[in-house]
C-alpha cells in the first residue's frame, strides 16, 4: 500500500508542503482512518498540538454529533461534501461544520480531509433556510420579478413573429405557448414560496429542458450573446422538476447575459457556454443524519463576464443581494431554493486565469 506523496524529483511541493500552506483546517488520512498529517489551521480548529492529532484516529478526533453511528464517512471511497453538520472536534464543544473527504488519487486509501468552520456552516444554513422572513416579506416582488424573465422571452419571440418570417413562426408560436403555460405554474409555485412544499420530481432528459431555457434567452435578454453548448451525451437521466429546472437556467443565462454588458464597460466578444458533464463519485451529506445524496449530474453555466463583486460573493444566493444598480437580489436566490428543492447543489465560482465566472449545478441521477 503506497504512502502519500513526498517532495517531488523536479522540486516541486510535495502534499505535506501544500496542506501546510492550506487556509482551512486540513488533515491526510491513511487507510487505517489514522491521521497521518495536519496543519496548523487545524490545531487552532481541534485545539489541540499536532503531536497529540498525528496518529489519532479519525472518527474519534472529528465526532459527528448528529449521525448516531449510522452513516461512516470515513470508510468512503469516493469524493464527499458534508454541509452544515454537528461535529465534536478535538477538546472543543459541538459546532457546525463543513467537511470535504477527497480521496488522494494513485494512493488507496488515502484521503485529505478539509474542516471548514462554523462561519461557512452558517453561511450554507442560512440559505437552506431562505424562506425565512426576509423572503416572507419579498415573496411578492420575487414573483413579480421572476414574472417578467419568461415574458422578456415572449416579447422577444413576438418581435420576430412580427418581421414576417413565416419558415420560423410555428416554432415561436409554440415557444411562446410553452411560456404561457410555465407562467401559470410558475405563479401557483411562487404564491408560496416560502413554504417547504416538495418539488414533484422525475427522471427526465434535462438536454431539451436546457435547449428550451436557451431558446428563451437568445430569443430575449442573450440576442447580443454567442452562446455555445457542450454536452456529455452519455449522460442519463437527472431526477428534476422540469418546469424548475427550466426556470433556474433562464435565471442563471440572464444573470450572465447582463453580467456581460455592464453600463461602465461592456465585455468585448460576449460568450456564454453552458456545459454537462458526469462527475463520478461526487456526492454530498444531507443534514439531520439523513444519510448521503448522490449528485453526478453537473451543469455549468460559463460566461467571460467581470464575475461578482467580492463583498457580496458570500451571500451571493441570499434574498436582496446583488451588484447591479437595477437589480432586486431575487434570482439567484430562487435558483438556489429550487435547485436545494431538487436536493440538488448549486454554487459560484471564479476562474480568474480563464476570466470566467462559472455557476454549477449538480443534481441527483434519475432512472430512465
Amino acid at each position: 500500500m503506497s504512502a502519500p506523496p513526498t517532495r517531488q524529483d523536479n522540486g516541486s511541493p510535495s502534499l505535506s508542503d501544500v496542506i501546510t500552506a492550506f487556509p482551512v483546517a486540513t488533515l491526510v488520512v491513511a487507510p487505517d482512518n489514522r491521521i497521518a498529517n495536519a496543519n496548523v489551521r487545524a490545531e487552532t480548529l481541534l485545539n489541540m498540538a499536532r503531536s497529540a492529532i498525528v496518529g489519532s484516529d479519525i472518527s474519534r478526533t472529528l465526532r459527528m454529533a448528529d449521525m448516531d453511528g449510522r452513516y461512516d464517512i470515513w470508510n468512503s471511497d469516493t469524493p464527499l461534501a458534508a454541509y452544515d453538520v454537528q461535529v465534536h472536534a478535538g477538546r472543543t464543544a459541538a459546532m457546525e461544520v463543513d467537511l470535504m473527504i477527497a480521496p488522494i488519487p494513485d494512493h488507496e486509501g488515502w484521503r485529505v480531509v478539509s474542516v471548514h468552520s462554523k462561519s461557512e456552516a452558517q453561511k450554507i444554513a442560512y440559505r437552506r433556510t431562505a424562506g425565512g422572513t426576509r423572503s416572507a416579506m419579498g415573496a411578492a416582488a420575487i414573483l413579480a420579478h421572476e414574472i417578467k424573465n419568461p415574458l422578456s422571452g415572449i416579447r422577444g419571440a413576438a418581435q420576430l413573429l412580427d418581421s414576417g418570417d413565416d419558415e420560423s413562426a410555428t416554432a415561436l408560436t409554440q415557444l411562446i405557448c410553452n411560456e404561457v403555460d410555465r407562467i401559470a405554474a410558475l405563479i401557483d409555485r411562487m404564491q408560496d414560496f416560502t413554504t417547504e412544499r416538495p418539488l414533484v420530481c422525475r427522471p427526465e432528459n434535462i438536454y431539451p429542458l436546457i435547449d428550451r431555457a436557451a431558446e428563451v434567452a437568445v430569443a430575449g435578454f442573450a440576442r447580443d450573446v454567442h452562446l455555445t453548448k457542450s454536452y456529455d451525451p452519455s449522460l442519463p437521466f437527472a431526477l428534476v422538476n422540469g418546469d424548475a429546472l427550466v426556470q433556474i437556467m433562464i435565471n442563471l443565462l440572464k444573470n450572465s447575459a447582463e453580467a456581460l454588458f455592464p453600463r461602465e464597460r461592456p465585455i468585448k466578444n460576449p460568450r456564454i457556454r453552458i456545459v454537462t458533464a458526469f462527475r463520478h463519485g461526487m456526492s454530498v451529506m444531507l443534514p439531520g443524519g439523513k444519510g448521503n445524496s448522490s449528485l453526478p449530474i453537473e451543469i455549468l453555466v460559463i460566461d467571460n463576464g467581470p464575475g461578482v463583486p467580492e463583498h457580496i460573493r458570500d451571500d451571493l444566493f441570499n434574498p436582496f443581494i446583488t451588484g447591479k444598480r437595477t437589480g432586486q437580489g431575487l434570482g439567484l436566490a430562487l435558483v438556489d431554493k429550487l435547485v436545494r428543492d431538487m436536493n440538488g447543489f448549486v454554487q459560484y465560482q471564479r476562474d480568474q486565469e480563464a476570466g470566467e465566472t462559472i455557476f454549477r449545478i449538480l443534481l441527483p441521477m434519475g432512472i430512465g
